[in-house]
């Protein structure tokens, strides 16, 4: 059995777990503290789960192709770091979270990554269960991010695995359970932060794009803290549960706007500009995509 798959196989009873204990807590013990809040409803969650199994059943397709190329990038790499050692396993926490930093941060800025991004955003819950509303073709668009983690030294599996754990860490600060942790605001992603990310609000957009630290939005200028109530979804919310069309209706618009283009220039910009781009001839739209960040 593979680091990954133990690692799962007891994350994956936790997630149950907890988002049950959050439930109870949400809509039983303190329900006055989430007046006017979605909470859970089990039409979100069924289409927060089931993009979640998606994600897992892709993934591993994806796998095929993706793991060989990491393993090239690491023939040709700068630096042989030994796996053993908690230096060499610290020192790839950061540079994994600082990759990752920028891979989340371009998935707001870039619209064929906001179409693999998007579908994270796309509930008007917040709760554990919208952790697990991942996305199916994002393992694509890892590629340039974290395979010069591979070219700098460290293995495929610590790759993976530091990747994994970040992943995992993610999943706790979907909450609205979780008010402050104190001083480790100022350091650590959590759930204030992540909030804040996932808001609709137009100061809120584009903010907070970290994994586990929240130093490298305090650094290059994209933090917010959490001020007003967030509204949670998308500045245009596509109004479906459906596990596909949340999965590639954003790819769907996308190609829509490409086949309609009247230059290769225009084309070339519904792919590769920030999500909401339109021809100057157009009426500007706002600065997410037609169906929001």
């Amino acid at each position: 059995m593979t680091t990954e798959m133990i690692i799962l196989s007891v994350a994956i009873p936790l997630f149950f777990l907890t988002m049950i204990g959050e439930s109870v807590w949400i809509h039983k013990m303190y329900p006055e503290r989430f007046e006017n809040r979605p909470g859970y409803t089990w039409i979100d969650t069924f289409a927060s789960l089931s993009m979640g199994v998606g994600y897992l059943i892709t993934k591993q397709v994806a796998l095929i192709v993706t793991v060989p190329l990491y393993y090239l990038a690491y023939e040709f790499r700068i630096f042989d770091i030994p796996s053993e050692g908690w230096v060499w396993w610290l020192a790839l926490v950061f540079a994994q979270d600082f990759a990752y930093y920028w891979f989340h941060r371009m998935h707001h800025a870039i619209r064929f990554m906001w179409a693999a991004h998007v579908n994270h955003h796309s509930s008007e819950h917040y709760n554990l269960s919208t952790a697990l509303r991942q996305s199916w073709s994002g393992v694509f668009t890892a590629l340039p991010f974290f395979l010069p983690l591979c070219l700098m030294g460290f293995t495929p599996s610590m790759v993976a695995t530091v990747g994994l754990l970040n992943l995992l860490y993610q999943y706790w600060i979907h909450t609205e359970v979780v008010e402050t942790i104190g001083f480790m605001e100022a350091v650590l992603m959590t759930p204030s932060h992540h909030r804040v990310h996932h808001g609709t609000q137009e100061h809120y957009l584009d903010r907070n794009h970290g994994g586990l630290l929240i130093i490298w939005d305090r650094m290059f200028g994209t933090f917010e803290p959490e001020g007003e109530k967030v509204v949670y979804g998308l500045t245009k919310n596509i109004e479906t549960y459906n596990p596909l069309k949340i999965a590639f209706h954003e790819w769907a618009d996308m190609l829509r706007d490409v086949k309609n283009a009247e230059s290769l220039p225009d084309a070339w910009g519904y792919i590769f500009n920030e999500p909401g781009w339109k021809p100057e001839k157009y009426p500007a739209q706002s600065l997410e995509s037609s169906s929001g960040l």
